[in-house]
């Protein structure tokens, strides 16, 4: 018996050794049993420059391979071709579908997680709401209130006493207050001099922390802990608990608050998005809402949705635009110079809303660090029904789609051959 498991045991290691020596050219491998999971795993901190460079040598489409058993496979695609035929010219053939659903769990049923026409009436309503013109002036108001008050104090107090600190953050506690205050009417108070540590900010970073944790491990591992209840998904329920009640109690007081105004038949003094939504829920009578439409579980998740959207997205914008202007003086100095011309009146700065639209390379430079950088690198979708994408693979029923926004802002073919460069003016006509 002994014999028989040296046997085994050599012939496995020349299996591997051939293995290996066959496939060591290749950008990543996939392993007997493990997969390619190995390679992913050795890279993960350059996960997206890694897989950007696999996609572009398997010519923007790769059929990832995880572990045996462990349902991890995936179409990875950064061909545009490709892109396109899923989101537009064969989109009902693709949805989110109940397993993002599961995985984005604490967005409820919001714009995030709906597919079809729950999507549609939920874009057409944040649309209706956010060109609203009283949602406007309230947004110029905010934003601007919030840099005057909270931002630019902060920076100035860093560079006074040279203290170094991580910008990112200040952008998120800066972002955190502004969608805050403009979707619920609510101000947090994240952005402020002393730092302070705000429970319900906490408690929504650790639930964005657990939808990552719940991306990256083998679905059996946080299911098993969501049973159990501990580690991550014992995290997640008490964050999510704890934001929950702190929604839930934002939407009855703007509710009370909504009744007392029109029963005084007074004017609103802010417009944020709840206000527009539930003046619009109880202005119409019939039409596309109904119950579930005018619930508060329907705002709690619509207000989830546009705080997670708002939040992490525009910090992580800004920190990379930022960072890629300090590192490009002459892109700063353009940026400035375009900002003196159309907005310094009698030495002031002019920050109206239609004034800042006409800022021409400094919209060309948000798009070049959008296209470098974007807060959402990568996203994904099921397929219901066989297909065939234009690259000439073929993906079967309820096969997983991963397209990287990031790879393809990389891609020489579509770019040309200074893509890895920050060069506003290609975005320039």
């Amino acid at each position: 018996m002994l014999w028989y498991a040296e046997v085994i045991a050599a012939f496995l290691c020349f299996l591997f050794i051939w293995h290996w020596r066959w496939t060591k050219h290749l950008p990543i491998i996939n392993w007997p049993l493990f997969g390619m999971l190995p390679g992913l795993l050795k890279n993960a901190l350059h996960v997206h420059e890694y897989t950007t460079r696999v996609l572009k040598h398997y010519g923007g489409t790769l059929e990832f391979k995880g572990p045996w058993f462990t349902d991890m496979e995936f179409v990875f695609i950064s061909d545009p071709a490709n892109i396109h035929h899923i989101l537009s010219r064969n989109y009902s053939n693709y949805h989110k579908g109940p397993k993002f659903r599961e995985v984005f769990e604490p967005y409820g049923d919001g714009i995030i997680n709906s597919d079809f026409d729950s999507w549609r009436y939920q874009r057409r309503l944040i649309q209706s709401m956010v060109k609203n013109n009283k949602f406007e002036s309230f947004l110029e108001k905010v934003s601007r209130g919030k840099v005057e008050s909270g931002l630019i104090p902060i920076l100035d107090h860093m560079s006074s006493t040279g203290i170094e600190v991580d910008l990112q953050e200040i952008f998120q506690r800066y972002t955190f207050d502004n969608v805050c205050f403009l979707v619920l009417g609510f101000d947090p108070k994240c952005l402020s001099i002393e730092f302070p540590q705000v429970a319900h900010a906490k408690a929504f970073d650790q639930m964005g922390q657990s939808v990552f944790y719940r991306h990256v491990v083998p679905e059996i591992c946080w299911k098993l802990q969501r049973w159990l209840q501990i580690g991550e998904e014992k995290k997640l329920r008490i964050a999510w608990k704890f934001f929950d009640e702190f929604l839930y109690q934002c939407i009855s007081s703007k509710r009370e608050e909504i009744t007392r105004i029109k029963a005084q038949k007074m004017e609103e003094a802010n417009f944020d998005l709840l206000t527009a939504c539930i003046e619009l829920e109880q202005d119409e009578e019939g039409g596309e809402m109904d119950g579930s439409t005018k619930s508060n579980k329907f705002l709690r998740d619509m207000a989830f949705v546009l705080i997670g959207a708002g939040r992490d997205t525009i910090s992580s914008g800004l920190t990379w635009f930022l960072w890629l202007v300090t590192t490009h003086p002459s892109v700063e100095a353009k940026i400035l110079q375009e900002m003196r011309e159309h907005l310094l009146v009698n030495n002031e700065i002019n920050w109206d809303i239609k004034e800042i639209s006409k800022l021409v390379y400094l919209h060309a430079a948000i798009c070049e660090s959008l296209r470098l950088f974007p807060p959402i690198p990568f996203e994904h979708l099921y397929s219901i029904d066989s297909d065939i994408l234009p690259s000439g693979h073929p993906i079967g029923p309820r096969t997983k789609i991963l397209y990287s926004l990031y790879a393809m802002g990389r891609t020489e073919s579509i770019w040309g051959e200074d893509f890895i460069e920050f060069k506003p003016e290609r975005w320039i006509s």
